[in-house]
């Protein structure tokens, strides 16, 4: 995913974070970056499960 920055950019970005968020800041947003994310995945699985009963019937039409 990040394969297009090099090191250096990396590094830049991690200074920004730290600046405009503070130390104390980041795990918090850690945290609510994970909750969104596993919330974003289940969500993506619910939406396949209820998908595919809907193609199956659609192809036997």
């Amino acid at each position: 995913m990040l394969a297009f920055l090099d090191p250096p950019e990396i590094i830049l970005i991690i200074v920004v974070v730290l600046v405009l968020f503070g130390g104390s800041q980041l795990p918090k947003l850690a945290k609510n970056l994970g909750k969104a994310q596993q919330e974003f995945k289940s969500g993506l699985a619910e939406g396949q499960k209820d998908a595919a009963p809907e193609s199956k019937t659609d192809s036997t039409n």
